[in-house]
């Protein structure tokens, strides 16, 4: 494995050739880059005592794009050479044509960094890292004798970019990442629950190999466990909804965040497209953007098309103020770009993308906003959803809730799930509390089979008359 910072000019690819192909490819064309990748990846997994999983993945190489009004011509390949860039060339010069546009200008510099450089792989021996998890599984196994079932795991990698510009810009990002979770099943006359809890970041390993870090997630992953022992049938109807601070942050992600991305509102397929200026949430609502939070999962120092990472206002008070933009979606709306330009990998192009998308707080307390629920549901973890853009219909599995009557905080309900539409949930925020917090790091997103990490939060909130499918009444 290599120490060395990946320096693709350096070793495989000449800079001023790369370059000329570069300007070849893009002659005529608004926008493109050459975007190069070294990635590494390692995770071991100990499930029932065993190592499940120890995987070690490593790639690298290039994606090309050329830009001319809404059409993208795009190559890849995982061989770094000056051949498979010029045959790259070939291809996206189909996409730009006889040419014609004007290069738009480049994205401004910046040396602000949000992340160490660190190889956070390399950080720790693997036999440190089994004999942690092994560690991990006896301390879970120990705090209750219900638990029948640990799996831990830790994850680290390290993405190195590369983007070239055809004008002859070049600039580069070092993006680790960590992760440890833990998960548990407890079993009770013969009923089996499970509960998890996960965290991470752009920062090495070593805060979170330590015991006050992940004997407290075993704790919180016992903990929902045992919630869930006792869970009753949820309850089906219309109730207004408590949702707790921090990761439940993820309803607003799905069901807003998508909508406000700058494609699905320049195609006029968001639920949002056009409706800049005017309100489209409660009096109080801010939401924000944010890639520029030190060390965050979804935090990038720069995009993937090179621009500086932004912290942008999208809805401010409840008025519709901004959305995400990448370069191209940005020219054809006639705005600048945001920092939201994002990929999975140089096998893709970048498309506008969240990065810590949250909630501001307000000046309610949290525990006044619970007493004042008068029939309803109190959510404080969130499984998975699915949302339609085009309409902002959504629908979300709690993995802890609790029923609420007269303000009074009854019994943990199972299999909750959350019904209604981003534009409506919005405009029915009664309450916003003064508690906001941001997920604990463990977030990805998907769109348009494109995975990237992603940060999300919110204080405590109520909203008024969401859909709750269950299996109780």
């Amino acid at each position: 494995m290599s120490e060395l910072p990946f320096r693709p000019f350096e070793s495989a690819l000449d800079h001023d050739r790369s370059l000329a192909q570069l300007r070849a490819a893009l002659d005529g064309a608004d926008d493109g880059e050459l975007f190069l990748e070294r990635r590494r990846a390692e995770a071991l997994v100990l499930d029932d005592g065993r190592i499940r999983t120890a995987s070690y993945d490593a790639t690298e190489g290039f994606g090309l794009r050329a830009v001319r009004g809404e059409v993208t011509g795009y190559a890849h390949s995982s061989e770094l050479s000056e051949a498979a860039i010029a045959r790259a060339s070939k291809t996206v010069r189909l996409a730009v044509g006889d040419g014609g546009g004007v290069m738009a200008p480049p994205p401004s510099g910046t040396n602000h960094k949000l992340y160490t450089d660190a190889d956070p792989i390399a950080g720790h021996a693997f036999g440190v890292k089994v004999d942690i998890l092994r560690e991990i599984d006896a301390y879970a196994r120990a705090l209750d004798p219900r638990v029948v079932q640990v799996t831990a795991t830790v994850a680290a990698s390290c993405q190195e970019v590369a983007i070239l510009r055809p004008e002859g810009g070049l600039v580069t990002d070092i993006r680790p990442m960590t992760r440890v979770t833990v998960s548990v099943i407890v079993e009770d006359a013969g009923r089996r629950e499970a509960g998890s809890a996960s965290g991470g970041g752009r920062f090495v390993l070593d805060g979170l190999l330590q015991p006050e870090d992940w004997q407290g997630k075993a704790r919180e992953a016992l903990r929902i466990a045992l919630v869930n022992l006792r869970a009753e049938a949820a309850p089906a109807g219309v109730m207004d909804i408590v949702l707790g601070p921090g990761w439940p942050g993820i309803l607003l992600h799905e069901a807003i965040g998508h909508g406000l991305e700058g494609d699905f509102n320049r195609k006029g397929s968001s639920a949002f497209a056009g409706l800049m200026g005017q309100r489209i949430a409660a009096p109080g609502v801010t939401v924000l953007d944010d890639g520029t939070i030190p060390d965050r999962r979804g935090s990038i120092s720069v995009d993937d098309e090179g621009t500086p990472s932004g912290k942008n206002v999208l809805i401010e008070d409840g008025i519709l103020v901004g959305y995400m933009q990448d370069r191209q979606n940005a020219r054809l709306m006639g705005v600048e770009p945001t920092g939201n330009g994002r990929r999975e990998s140089h096998a893709h192009a970048p498309m506008p993308r969240m990065t810590n998308t949250y909630m501001l707080g307000g000046d309610v307390a949290p525990g006044d906003i619970v007493a004042d629920l008068k029939d309803g549901i109190w959510a404080t973890g969130f499984g998975g959803g699915q949302v339609d853009i085009t309409n902002g219909k959504f629908v979300f599995s709690c993995t802890e809730a609790y029923r609420v009557k007269d303000g009074k905080v009854g019994a943990p309900v199972k299999g909750a799930t959350l019904i209604g539409d981003g534009a409506t949930a919005l405009q029915q925020i009664r309450a916003i509390g003064n508690d906001m917090a941001l997920d604990p790091g463990m977030g990805n997103c998907g769109k348009q089979g494109q995975w990237v990490p992603v940060g999300v939060g919110q204080p405590t909130i109520m909203i008024g008359g969401l859909t709750v499918g269950g299996s109780g009444s």
